[in-house]
């Protein structure tokens, strides 16, 4: 089992992480909603596309884009559509 953390908050739990450059991606289902912000955030990589980002809400304290996830990957990246990942001191374990 995978845990993202931040806080000491849950955030998203899962034994079906895909990892890609070292980053668990976790499936969307297996992450807290509730904890999500939509942010406005994107950025573009060369092989995998454009990725969109939310910011994570937990007890009062934000982590401005914390979490990312391409809505529709590049054909090498279709193992990580619907699935989100984590950094900015997340940490997944």
């Amino acid at each position: 089992m995978v845990e993202a953390r931040w806080n000491g908050t849950l955030i998203a739990s899962s034994d079906d992480t895909v990892v890609v450059e070292g980053n668990h991606y976790f499936p969307r289902e297996a992450v807290d909603d509730a904890l999500l912000r939509p942010s406005d955030t994107t950025s573009t990589c060369p092989w995998k596309g454009l990725a969109h980002y939310y910011t994570l809400d937990v007890a009062g304290s934000q982590n401005m884009d914390a979490a990312w996830y391409y809505p529709d990957p590049k054909p090498d990246a279709a193992d990580i559509r619907g699935r989100i990942a984590f950094w900015k001191g997340v940490t997944v374990a």
